[in-house]
C-alpha cells in the first residue's frame, strides 16, 4: 500500500503523500479504455461474482451510471486499545451488531489504510478491500469470512481493472492510496506520485457508481499552496501538484465525498504486522485533535488519528462535499465517540 500525508517544511521518504490539487485548468486526460473483468481473488474462499457487462467512462459525471443502491447502516467506534496479550479471536466481548454497510477500501495495506480495514472488521463493519497484491491481506488481516471481508485484485492505475462488479452492493468508499513524495523504491514500477495520486485517483472516481453514499479520499496539507515555499521542496517531483488535480477531479464529480487532508504521518507504517498488532495500535501521547480548513494547519497527525477521521466521516452528513485539515497533539482525543469527532468537523469549519 501507499501512505498519504506529507510534513510542510521536511522532506520524508516514508511521509505519507496524500495531498490535494486545486483545479488545473486544461489539463489533458489520457483516452479512456474499455474496462475488463477483474480478477476475484478467493484469498478468503469468496464466491464469484457475476460481473454485469463493462462500460467505458469519459467523463467523472458520465462515469457515474447508476447502478445498484444499498441500503446504508450506522457504525462508527474508535482505536480499539487491546492488553498485549490479548487476542481478537479468542476475546469473549460481545461483537457489536453488523451494519449494513459495504465500505470499498482502496489502498488498505498500506500504513492509513491497514489501521482502517482493522477498525471496521472490529466495528462488524463489512468491508471489500482492492489490492495489487491480494495475498497481504492474509498476512495483515488473516482469513475472514466472506461476510465480513472480501478481496479484489486490482491497481486503480489501470482503467482496466476497475470493472463495474467491483463495485456492487458498496455503499461507501475510502480511498487512502499514495507513493513517497521524493524518487525512492516504492517508486519501482511506475508507482510516481503522477500515477497513483492523479491518474489512479481519477480513475477510480470514473468508475464509482452514482448510487455511492459517501467517498473519503485522504489527502495532504499545502496542496493548494505546492508552489509556495516550503511546498515547493515538498513538490519537487509533482506529489502535491497531483494530489490536488486528484481531489479537484472528486470534487466535480458529482459524487457525495469528504477529503481529509493531513500533515505528516507519524506511528506506522505497521506494514509488517498482523490483525492483533494493529488492534492494539495507539497514538500514544498525541491524542488531542486538531481540524482547520483552508489548508491553514503544519503539523503532524497520528495514523491512527487519520484512520479514524475516515471513518467517522461517512456517518457525518454535515461532512459532505467538505475539504478538512488535520492534526495531532500531545493530549486526549476523541478517542472514537461520535459526538466528540461531530464537534471537531463542525468546530473546523467556524475556524
Amino acid at each position: 500500500m501507499l501512505s498519504h500525508a506529507l510534513s510542510p517544511p521536511i522532506p520524508h521518504s516514508t511521509m505519507a503523500t496524500n495531498l490535494q490539487l486545486l483545479p488545473i485548468h486544461g489539463f489533458p486526460l489520457s483516452s479512456w479504455k474499455c474496462p475488463k473483468h477483474p480478477q476475484r481473488v478467493p484469498v478468503f474462499s469468496l464466491q464469484p461474482l457475476n460481473p454485469p457487462p463493462p462500460s467505458s467512462p469519459p467523463s467523472p459525471k458520465s462515469i457515474l451510471s447508476s447502478r445498484r443502491r444499498a441500503s446504508v447502516a450506522h457504525a462508527v467506534k474508535e482505536e480499539v486499545i487491546q492488553s498485549p496479550n490479548s487476542d481478537p479471536a479468542l476475546d469473549s466481548k460481545t461483537s457489536p451488531p453488523a451494519s449494513s454497510k459495504l465500505v470499498l477500501v482502496v489502498g488498505g495495506s498500506g500504513g492509513v489504510g491497514q489501521l482502517i480495514v482493522a477498525s471496521l472488521l472490529d466495528r462488524n463493519i463489512k468491508s471489500r478491500l482492492l489490492l495489487r497484491d491480494p495475498e497481504k491481506a492474509t498476512s495483515l488481516f488473516g482469513k475472514q469470512d466472506e461476510e465480513t471481508l472480501q478481496v479484489y485484485k486490482g491497481d486503480t492505475r489501470n482503467l482496466e481493472d476497475l470493472d463495474s462488479s467491483i463495485f456492487e452492493g458498496v455503499t461507501h468508499v475510502i480511498c487512502c492510496t499514495g507513493t513517497t513524495a521524493f524518487p525512492s523504491k516504492r517508486w519501482d514500477g511506475d508507482n510516481t506520485p503522477e500515477k497513483v495520486d492523479w491518474e489512479g485517483v481519477r480513475n477510480l472516481v470514473s468508475a464509482l457508481p452514482s448510487s455511492l453514499k459517501r467517498i473519503v479520499l485522504v489527502s495532504s496539507v499545502g496542496v493548494t499552496k505546492f508552489n509556495e515555499l516550503p511546498w515547493s521542496i515538498m513538490n519537487l517531483f509533482g506529489v502535491l501538484k497531483y494530489k490536488k488535480m486528484g481531489e479537484d477531479f472528486l470534487c466535480s464529480s458529482g459524487l457525495p465525498f469528504t477529503i481529509i487532508r493531513a500533515g505528516r504521518l507519524t506511528d506506522g507504517p505497521y506494514t509488517s504486522y498482523d490483525l492483533n498488532t494493529l488492534l492494539k495500535a495507539t497514538a500514544g501521547q498525541r491524542r488531542a485533535v486538531l481540524m482547520g480548513q483552508g489548508d491553514k494547519l503544519v503539523g503532524e497527525v497520528s495514523r491512527i488519528v487519520v484512520a479514524e477521521a475516515c471513518i467517522q466521516a461517512l456517518d457525518i452528513e454535515f461532512t459532505e462535499g467538505k475539504i478538512y485539515e488535520i492534526n495531532s497533539v500531545e493530549g486526549d482525543g476523541p478517542g472514537s465517540d461520535p459526538q466528540k469527532w461531530q464537534e471537531l468537523f463542525k468546530t473546523a469549519e467556524a475556524k
